[in-house]
């Protein structure tokens, strides 16, 4: 076992939204997005677990062990070989939508993982940053799939993949052409990924496996070095349209964002749009959307989950 949680030990971690799939990349490409969940973890002398909840799905979370963040961080310390403490605070504040198709489960999972790790590496005075590589294996884990996940954990745009027996995954960070400038466009509704992929087919053609794997490969150029391929490349035939009736009226804005020329696609698992643009096109693709949907430019972070240690 590795050292004990000590009471009076606290830190706090910051972790950005992701978006996933960028049309062609299903279950591989991620792009960090600059909306950021925040959790101050504390290790207190009094017993029990205490959740405060402030922010995006404040009303709906729960508040006892089955919390995301508090489950995340169990299992990391599980896999540290440390005991729980007997004692806990958690108090979050959440800017990523829930259930928008932004990450918020991937957020909340990383958050827990890397906290577990903070306090863990406090308490037995070790110095140094946590080790993303370990949270970015069990993200993937917990999460089911590690593109959200690892966008989160390293920021920027990740190419990830797991090994054949799926228990380890590995991630590359891109550099992001600096034209690319995108946008995310929320509506009001949300949707559960479990019910998203629940509607996905279980067999695909090969016809349209090997094309959507010719615009995954235009995809990465198309971010990194010739976006004006961003329409091409975010063409895909394995996940939108077999969902289109469960994203309500997300893939018609999808459509006619794409037939005016914008790089549009669903975000993860939907509702929300995202849009691949250029600088000088931001106006247009406004100028597209009604009022019912909320535009947002986040912008990319370069860095992901970060940690602050406020006591030892």
């Amino acid at each position: 076992m590795g050292a004990a949680l000590a009471p009076g030990a606290a830190v706090e971690v910051r972790v950005p939204a992701s978006s996933a799939n960028l049309g062609p990349g299903f279950d591989s490409v991620g792009l960090a997005l600059g909306l950021w969940d925040s959790c101050v973890a504390t290790i207190t002398e009094s017993p029990g677990l205490r959740i405060e909840v402030e922010g995006e799905g404040a009303a709906d979370v729960p508040r006892d062990a089955t919390h995301l963040v508090h489950r995340s961080m169990v299992r990391a310390w599980e896999e540290l070989g440390v005991g729980a403490p007997a004692g806990l605070l958690l108090q979050c504040r959440n800017e990523v939508p829930h259930g928008r198709g932004l990450g918020s489960s991937a957020t909340a999972i990383v958050t827990g993982i890397v906290a577990a790790q903070a306090l863990h590496d406090v308490c037995r005075g070790a110095e140094g940053p946590v080790d993303l590589a370990f949270a970015n294996t069990l993200a993937a884990r917990l999460e089911g799939h590690p593109d959200n996940s690892s966008a989160s954990v390293y920021g920027g745009l990740t190419l990830s993949w797991s090994d054949s027996d799926g228990d380890g995954t590995h991630t590359v960070r891109l550099s992001l052409h600096p034209e690319v400038r995108v946008l995310v466009l929320v509506p009001a509704t949300q949707l559960s990924t479990a019910k998203a992929r629940s509607v996905l087919p279980t067999h695909v053609r090969h016809g349209d496996a090997a094309l959507n794997s010719a615009r995954s490969a235009l995809l990465v150029q198309a971010l990194t070095d010739h976006p004006e391929h961003l329409l091409a490349g975010t063409r895909e035939w394995l996940h939108q349209e077999a969902r289109r009736e469960s994203f309500g009226g997300s893939m018609e804005l999808v459509d006619r964002l794409r037939a005016a020329g914008h790089a549009a696609v669903i975000s993860g698992a939907g509702p929300s749009v995202l849009v691949l643009s250029t600088r000088d096109a931001v106006g247009s693709v406004a100028a597209l959307v009604d009022t019912a949907w909320q535009v947002l430019d986040p912008g990319v972070p370069a860095e992901g989950a970060q940690v602050s240690v406020l006591a030892r």
